[in-house]
């Protein structure tokens, strides 16, 4: 999902909000989201996940063309972490098609 569906969907399902007042309020968190993460806060959803940033130190890699050696900088990656519900929930929606797909073939 992208941000405008995620837009869309939230407008639909929320039929006395405008598009663009939903708009700006999703852009109000993501930012807000971004800014903590910047600030090297933890971002937390209830039932969803944790953001947080870690740092990856600087190392010595390879051009894939050329195949020289190249200096590689130190930088800040952000990491995800599901909640247990969330992971729950993953779980079951991939394990589903694969017992759907267990009973066809079982079935004589």
């Amino acid at each position: 999902m992208i941000r405008s569906e995620l837009v869309a969907r939230i407008a639909e399902q929320n039929s006395h909000l405008y598009a663009k007042d939903v708009e700006r309020v999703v852009a109000a968190i993501l930012d807000r989201m971004a800014g903590a993460l910047a600030d090297g806060d933890r971002v937390e959803l209830r039932d969803f996940g944790g953001f947080s940033t870690r740092g990856v130190k600087a190392r010595t890699g390879r051009n894939p063309r050329s195949g020289a050696r190249v200096e590689v900088e130190a930088k800040t990656s952000i990491n995800f972490s599901p909640s247990k519900l969330m992971q729950t929930q993953l779980n079951q929606a991939t394990a589903a098609p694969e017992q759907e797909a267990g009973r066809v073939l079982e079935a004589p």
